[in-house]
């Protein structure tokens, strides 16, 4: 080899760690995520973990194969359309959505990139899927509650509070505009259980004062707040002080509202669903099909029992309902 030759194969070895480098770092693959969470809200941390955490175990580390870019909306119908937009525009090779608002900002933005959902109520009713066993297009995911569900909550609320006659159903519209899957069936409830079913929309803090203000003035009144990313984000704190602070019997669709001082709750761990997104999302990165992934329901619910709050409300928790509780807290 020439001399010359060869002083430009050495330099051209020089630069090759920068070149593997470089590859490595394009082999990367994107996973977007949008969360209706705000940034600093630690149950949405939680979540963000179990996922991370799961897809660790399934062979996928941050910073070495794989690239996480998290975009939290704080329960912001608006936030959430720009973040979808954003999101997309970056091509990653799979987006996880938290929520239905999410869901629909992503679809109304792509049809090609794969989207796995968590916490959905209604699917079908949303347009994301054609049915759970081919849901057909480039979306599926893990869905929260059958709309059934709002029976459940009717008559574990009537169970620890017998006097309640006259319920006031929490959601923002904005961001619960599948409410009605929930409200149709607690309504036939309502009236085997003889109770007064009232809408309590909300999309602010100002209206969640006026609407449990209104229900402490009865002496029947009682509340079921529905799972959206509204209420159980930066609001939950204010309903649930509000409740109990009129002393108006409440139930709640996470175990993180009974955590923080709420009634009860009755629901399912929403951690769980990130860590079975997880597996989707490996699926996808390992080149499966959205379409070829069923949409799966929850199978796994928690009733937890605040007694403290309970006693501050004056309310005697039957022992069957202490029996059946998965967690109560002193």
């Amino acid at each position: 080899m020439r001399r010359r030759e060869f002083i430009t194969f050495i330099g051209s070895l020089a630069g090759w760690p920068l070149l593997v480098h470089a590859q490595q770092f394009d082999q990367k693959r994107l996973i977007g995520v949008l969360m209706v969470d705000a940034e600093n809200d630690p149950e949405g941390r939680a979540h963000a973990k179990a996922f991370r955490d799961a897809l660790q175990e399934l062979g996928w580390m941050a910073d070495r194969n794989v690239r996480i870019e998290y975009r939290w909306a704080a329960g912001d119908a608006s936030r959430i359309r720009g973040f979808a937009k954003e999101l997309v525009e970056m091509r990653p090779d799979v987006i996880l959505a938290r929520s239905t608002p999410a869901t629909a900002a992503l679809k109304a933005e792509t049809r090609a990139i794969p989207i796995v959902f968590t916490t959905v109520s209604d699917p079908i009713g949303g347009g994301f899927v054609e049915s759970f066993a081919r849901p057909g297009a480039n979306i599926t995911g893990f869905t929260n509650f059958e709309s059934s569900i709002g029976g459940k909550w009717l008559g574990l609320l009537k169970e620890i509070s017998p006097r309640v006659g006259r319920v006031a159903v929490m959601f923002n519209p904005e961001m619960a505009p599948y409410a009605p899957y929930y409200v149709h069936p607690l309504e036939a409830a309502a009236r085997l259980f003889a109770v007064e079913p009232v809408p309590g929309a909300v999309r602010d803090d100002a209206a969640i004062e006026r609407i449990i203000a209104s229900l402490a003035h009865d002496s029947n009144g009682g509340l079921i707040v529905l799972p959206d990313g509204f209420t159980t984000s930066d609001h939950r704190k204010i309903i649930v002080e509000q409740a109990n602070r009129n002393h108006v019997p409440a139930i709640y669709p996470y175990r993180f509202f009974a955590e923080e001082g709420g009634l009860m709750s009755y629901g399912i761990d929403i951690d769980d669903l990130y860590r079975r997104a997880a597996s989707y999302v490996d699926r996808i990165l390992r080149d499966a099909k959205p379409s070829d992934l069923p949409t799966q329901q929850p199978s796994k619910f928690e009733l937890v029992i605040n007694l403290k709050t309970a006693k501050a409300l004056e309310l005697e928790v039957p022992l069957s309902l202490q029996i059946r509780a998965d967690a109560s807290i002193e």
